[in-house]
């Protein structure tokens, strides 16, 4: 018998071409901005109801933030992921799989190793996060016996925001009912931070520092994140930690390749250049080709998975927005931004103490001091690094690096802001920034302090390093044209969380919105599900 083919990275240029010379419709029943995730499962949801539905997006690839890119040879190639290092919730009934399951896309999940799937290394000790809630109370209360009584207030806020945000809840009076009766203590902070709500729980920094270490996960300081998508974020864990087989961009993958299979079209290289407005409501968007051809789609139905601030300033005529709406996006605040660094390194990482863990390291336990400097108007100082490997997570799959070569990437917090790394923002998407000599002695110097990390994380890890490219909070603004480079929409702050960020339906007729800005959150999850509710909501309302 044949042996049966290992399963493969696929190369994620492999449908630019197509994607690029497709000729876009004169006019569609939607179209949509942007082919991140959530654009994407807005696409294939309409296509599955019968809808002519054309998605455009400026990138050379689809997926947004969800995205990989490759280097090297067929005979040596090397692939690393923008932003999709793990996710929560993907065992049988989780619901990610669900999601893409209701749209026909399959992906297989590898998990992260449930006994420490994120691991904190301080300067005096290091934690590691289970895939358990009740065992990592244990071990807080093992690292800090003398704090019980505020690691079990945490917890039991944990347990009471799962409550609040099961599948099946009540909603309405039915939700009120449910957290007056078993989660009174999550319904009194709905609108707190985690810095306030820690106040009432202990003041030993170390331990405010372990709760609050996968603060990377939504780009925020103790003092500004809401205490809900924090606690929300750590349930989404503690169901388990997964790494898609194939790497992160099989799902935008699947999703793509599924609306072209229901006669959906895809425009790469299409940077939408305004949305039109007649009358009133939104009929379509002008766009620009791959060579500067300008041209444009009618439809009765826009949807925009562009960045919502730029989508409001920029593509919507000023004259044409509802009253408040452009006052309201100028105020918005993003999330925190990522420096990233992909290398290629011939060593055995396992031997050297690594695994299918995620490591979050740390000079100190003040991050509110990290993030302030983040906003402090020049270049800071790196504080820390997220260090995680596709090929340790990935094993069995072939194609994220040659046999003997080990991926990893490793991030840091940096300022987002264009003219912090010396470039204007006016230049920011487009190539010509790369060439700047500040921007490149600053990228140069934070990828050099990454690297460091990373060797005295795994000495040995960067001694022979085969390949090595790092990406700034410009880089992202370049690509998916994200405001000051965040990957994480709007700031989860208790201002902008849940029922204060956008929904679907925006305030001009015929104008949805999806994507990690809006109510359903960012993450994998909150893009994918953000699609969902678009699609229900314009079939809803054109019912």
């Amino acid at each position: 018998m044949p042996r049966p083919m290992e399963p493969a990275v696929h190369l994620p240029t492999a449908a630019t071409r197509a994607r690029i010379k497709s000729t876009p419709p004169d006019a569609a029943d939607v179209v949509i901005v942007g082919a991140g995730l959530g654009g994407l499962m807005t696409a294939v949801r309409l296509a599955q109801a019968g809808k002519k539905v054309s998605v455009f997006d400026a990138h050379y690839v689809a997926g947004g933030c969800a995205t990989m890119f490759a280097r090297g040879t067929a005979e040596a190639r090397y692939t690393f992921d923008i932003g999709v290092h793990y996710v929560g919730d993907c065992g049988p009934g989780g619901k990610l799989p669900r999601l893409l399951d209701e749209v026909g896309v399959h992906v297989d999940w590898c998990p992260l190793d449930p006994d420490g799937f994120d691991e904190l290394v301080f300067p005096d000790f290091r934690f590691r996060i289970p895939a358990s809630l009740e065992l990592y109370r244990d071990r807080l209360v093992a690292q800090f016996p003398s704090e019980v009584p505020g690691i079990d207030r945490y917890i039991r806020m944990c347990r009471e925001v799962a409550r609040l945000g099961r599948p099946g809840a009540p909603r309405g009076l039915g939700l009120a009912w449910d957290a007056l009766t078993s989660a009174r203590l999550a319904a009194w902070h709905k609108d707190s931070t985690l810095g306030a709500f820690l106040d009432s729980c202990t003041q030993d920094v170390r331990l405010r520092a372990v709760i609050a270490g996968q603060n990377g996960d939504y780009g925020l300081p103790p003092s500004q994140v809401s205490l809900m998508l924090h606690c929300g974020l750590a349930n989404h864990y503690f169901a388990g930690a997964w790494y898609p087989k194939g790497g992160g961009q099989v799902i935008a993958d699947g999703l793509a390749a599924r609306l072209e299979e229901l006669g959906g079209t895809l425009h790469l290289r299409h940077a939408v250049e305004g949305i039109e407005v007649s009358g009133g409501r939104a009929t379509g968007v002008r766009w620009l080709g791959p060579h500067g051809t300008p041209g444009a789609t009618h439809a009765p139905v826009v949807v925009s998975n562009a960045d919502l601030k730029r989508t409001v300033l920029e593509l919507l005529p000023a004259e044409a927005a509802p009253p408040g709406m452009r006052e309201a996006a100028t105020g918005w605040q993003m999330g925190g931004a990522i420096f990233l660094t992909c290398l290629a390194v011939r060593a055995d990482l396992r031997a050297l103490g690594m695994g299918a863990t995620n490591y979050w390291q740390f000079d100190d336990y003040d991050f509110e001091r990290l993030y302030a400097e983040a906003e402090g108007g020049g270049l800071p100082p790196v504080r820390g690094c997220y260090v995680t490997s596709a090929t340790l997570k990935d094993p069995d799959t072939a194609g994220h690096a040659p046999a003997g070569v080990h991926t990893v990437e490793v991030m840091a917090l940096m300022p987002g802001k264009p003219e912090v790394w010396g470039v204007p923002d006016r230049e920011a998407r487009g190539p010509g920034y790369r060439h700047i000599e500040m921007y490149q002695s600053s990228k140069a110097r934070v990828e050099a302090d990454l690297v460091g990390r990373l060797e005295r994380l795994f000495p040995g890890a960067t001694a022979d390093v085969v390949h090595r490219e790092s990406a700034t909070p410009v880089s992202h603004t370049r690509f998916t044209w994200a405001s000051a480079g965040s990957g994480y929409g709007l700031a989860a702050t208790p201002a902008q969380f849940l029922a204060r960020r956008p929904g679907a339906r925006s305030t001009l007729p015929g104008l949805f919105l999806a994507g990690s800005s809006t109510r359903s959150g960012h993450g994998v999850v909150g893009a994918l599900t953000s699609g969902a509710v678009a699609a229900r909501t314009i079939l809803g309302e054109r019912r």
